[in-house]
């Protein structure tokens, strides 16, 4: 199959005047780098891609012409680790980007979105998506969630978008908790960021994400953040929203009482943080400067 992949790109390339080739994860790298004498920039969106050894020598015997970004400072630095020695103008971040203006236009609105996802109209929400598994530790947010129910507003619920192979270990959690009235599993909902609006609150409780889309998704949707502090998620919250450390149920608590009290005013400043936020870093006008400047210092591409 690479062989293939290999004959089409170098066909592709063959007679026409490239200055570059960008590839996204690992093998469309190796296939670039086989298949072309181009530059190749190789865009990493996961951890531990170069822990296998011969990834390692490959991508060494290469480095000349390839230049590796990291869709956050935390990849980044984990290609760094498996890669010592690797030069620094070859390594570099380069976040991922949305379209805020498009995104905001297809959100529903707070009343339409609970609305369609069934959601009590004046309720206090915590959001949550993703898939039901082990890596997005939605178990530490129910525990955080039955921790501080007493303290939130009255009808407060969670509400969980998503489906995976946790689903009843997850329903279960809820019900030993006597929580589980308030904890609402929506399921897999087709567009989902068109609904985020419904929240109150986005949770992020992942175990090391590389980026997390969903959270720019969230803040387009001005909903206020809250996330572990680890992964890449920390570089999108930290100074926009609260952090809490991995698998602390009892802080995250402690942060969901917090933000429970945040007034209309409080919201409002937030939503302007989040929103210069995205602005700054995470938009093709914020993007598009920063690549050709890693290009051009990274002495691969003339």
């Amino acid at each position: 199959m690479k062989l293939d992949a290999i004959r089409w790109v170098r066909e592709l390339v063959s007679g026409r005047e490239f200055h570059f080739c960008i590839a996204h994860r690992f093998k469309p790298i190796y296939i670039s780098l086989f298949a072309t004498r181009l530059p190749v920039i190789g865009v990493h969106h996961a951890f531990g891609v170069y822990q296998r050894k011969m990834r390692r020598w490959f991508v060494r015997r290469f480095r000349a012409r390839l230049l590796l970004l990291g869709v956050s400072d935390a990849v980044r630095d984990d290609i760094g680790r498996c890669l010592p020695g690797w030069d620094s103008a070859g390594l570099a971040t380069l976040y991922n980007r949305i379209d805020v203006t498009a995104i905001q236009a297809e959100q529903l609105t707070r009343e339409q979105a609970r609305a369609h996802l069934g959601l009590p109209r004046d309720a206090w929400v915590v959001g949550n998506v993703g898939r039901l598994h082990p890596d997005k530790d939605q178990a530490t947010l129910i525990r955080g969630f039955a921790a501080a129910l007493p303290g939130l507003p009255n009808g407060s619920v969670l509400a969980i978008m998503g489906t995976g192979r946790l689903k009843d270990k997850l329903k279960d959690l809820a019900m030993r908790l006597g929580v589980a009235s308030q904890v609402l599993f929506l399921g897999q909902v087709k567009h989902g960021r068109r609904y985020f609006k419904a929240f109150d609150v986005f949770a992020l409780t992942s175990d090391h994400e590389p980026f997390g889309m969903v959270l720019l998704e969230a803040m387009a949707a001005g909903v206020p953040l809250l996330s572990t502090d680890c992964g890449g998620a920390k570089e999108i919250v930290e100074g926009i929203g609260p952090l809490f450390p991995l698998g602390d149920a009892d802080t995250l608590a402690t942060v969901l009482l917090e933000l429970s009290h945040l007034t209309e005013a409080d919201v409002q400043l937030l939503r302007q943080r989040m929103l210069q936020r995205l602005n700054e870093h995470y938009v093709d006008d914020a993007i598009r400067p920063l690549f050709f400047q890693i290009l051009r210092e990274s002495g691969r591409v003339s």
